[in-house]
């Protein structure tokens, strides 16, 4: 059972601790620093979580991760754009999915958005698994249109609309 909460001060450790680990940080924006530090850490607990609707990811009353929606503006601000990261240990767990599901029913329930959106890496299979399990659907596969680490990515668009929401179950 996972719960979907604010960020607390006592997440700081864990989050650096796992933004730290390469094999999460792999697919991340580069927007998110790496390494990651302590005040990295204070500074999006403090400020960068509160724009949107951005949760921690408590499984046993541990943060081990981080999911939010970010709405667009001006002509497309009825989209959020979806992302997340998860500590590896709990990967392959259905986690990441439920986290999906729980936080498009709160952004949809709670805002005027119409849909919500995912950029993947191309090369970020569990998480366009994850995404499809949670019902978001294929809109777009741009070729070469992420570069990190000195290599590229298709970008693959996937996302879900308001009146296809999944069940929660």
């Amino acid at each position: 059972m996972i719960t979907l909460r604010a960020f607390k001060r006592h997440d700081t450790c864990q989050i650096v601790t796992i933004l730290n680990d390469q094999q999460v940080a792999r697919y991340l924006s580069s927007k998110i620093p790496f390494p990651y530090t302590q005040a990295d850490a204070q500074w999006w607990i403090n400020h960068g979580s509160k724009f949107g609707i951005i949760k921690a990811i408590e499984v046993d009353g541990l943060c081990v991760g981080c999911i939010g929606v970010t709405p667009g503006e001006f002509e497309y601000s009825r989209n959020g754009e979806i992302g997340y990261w998860l500590s590896q240990q709990y990967w392959g767990q259905g986690i990441i999915t439920q986290a999906i599901k729980l936080i498009c029913k709160e952004a949809f329930d709670s805002s005027e958005l119409n849909r919500i959106f995912a950029t993947v890496f191309s090369g970020n299979i569990g998480s366009i698994k994850a995404l499809t399990k949670a019902e978001f659907s294929l809109e777009a596969q741009l070729k070469q249109a992420i570069y990190k680490n000195n290599q590229f990515y298709d970008a693959i668009i996937l996302s879900l609309l308001k009146n296809h929401q999944p069940n929660l179950n």
